[in-house]
C-alpha cells in the first residue's frame, strides 16, 4: 500500500515544529555562551581586583616599613648623639688631666713603665707632646727604675717631642730595633676604651638589643 504524502497543513505544522526546535536549540545556546562570557569577564574582574587588593597590600606594607626605618634611624641617630656626648665628655676629663701636673707625671711614668715591660728591648724611644717632654723625661727615668726592679735588666731611652700638641696626652713608645711600637697617648687609650665598653655602655642606657642574635 502506498504512503500518502504529507499535507500541505501537516507540512507546514512539521515545518513550524522545526523551526521552534532549531530557535529553542538557538536560545539555549546563546545563554549558554552569555553564562560563559559573564562568568569569565566576572573572574577577570575578580582577578584584577586580587592584583590591586595585593598591590595595595604590598604599598602598604613598604609605606609601613620606610616609616619603622625612618623612626628607627631617628632613633638610632639619636642614640648615637648621646654617646657622642657621653665620649666627648670623657675627652674633656683626659684632656684636664695634664693640667695637674703629679697626676700627669704619674699617669706618664705608669703607662712608660707599662711600654717597656711590653717591649723588653735594651733600648726604646720615647715620644710625647712638645709640651710634655721635660715631664715625659722625669717620668721615663723613674718607668727605667720601675722596669730594672722588675726586670733586672736596664732600659736606656730618649724621648723627643715629635707628637701633635694637639693630643690630650700620653707617649708613644718604639723599641731601639724599630720592630715593635706602642701607642700609649691618652687619646688612643680613650679610643680601645670607647670600642671595648661601646656595647656595654649601648646596653646599660638602652637595654638590650632583640633584634640582635648575639647580645654584644
Amino acid at each position: 500500500m502506498a504512503s500518502r504524502g504529507l499535507s500541505e497543513e501537516e507540512a507546514l505544522t512539521e515545518m513550524n515544529k522545526m523551526v521552534a526546535f532549531i530557535k529553542q536549540e538557538a536560545q539555549e545556546k546563546a545563554r549558554e555562551i552569555k553564562a560563559k562570557l559573564v562568568k569569565q569577564e566576572q573572574q577577570a574582574i575578580d582577578a584584577q581586583y586580587e592584583k590591586k587588593r595585593k598591590g595595595a597590600e604590598v604599598a602598604q606594607k613598604i609605606a609601613q616599613s620606610n616609616l619603622t626605618n625612618k623612626a628607627r634611624l631617628r632613633l638610632l641617630s639619636r642614640r648615637e648623639e648621646h654617646l657622642q656626648d657621653l665620649f666627648s665628655t670623657a675627652r674633656s676629663a683626659i684632656s684636664s688631666l695634664s693640667q695637674d701636673s703629679d697626676r700627669y707625671t704619674k699617669f706618664l711614668e705608669d703607662v712608660i713603665l707599662q711600654g717597656f715591660l711590653s717591649i723588653l728591648e735594651p733600648e726604646v724611644k720615647v715620644f710625647s707632646r712638645p709640651q710634655d717632654v721635660n715631664t715625659a723625661k722625669v717620668a721615663a727615668s723613674r718607668a727605667a727604675e720601675g722596669y730594672k726592679s722588675i726586670s733586672g735588666k736596664s732600659v736606656s731611652f730618649t724621648v723627643e717631642g715629635t707628637l701633635s700638641g694637639d693630643l690630650a696626652g700620653g707617649v708613644k713608645l718604639i723599641s731601639g730595633s724599630n720592630r715593635i711600637s706602642l701607642d700609649n697617648t691618652l687619646d688612643e687609650r680613650l679610643r680601645l676604651l670607647e670600642d671595648r665598653m661601646l656595647p656595654e655602655i649601648r646596653k646599660d642606657l638602652f637595654g638590650i638589643n632583640e633584634n640582635r642574635k648575639f647580645y654584644t
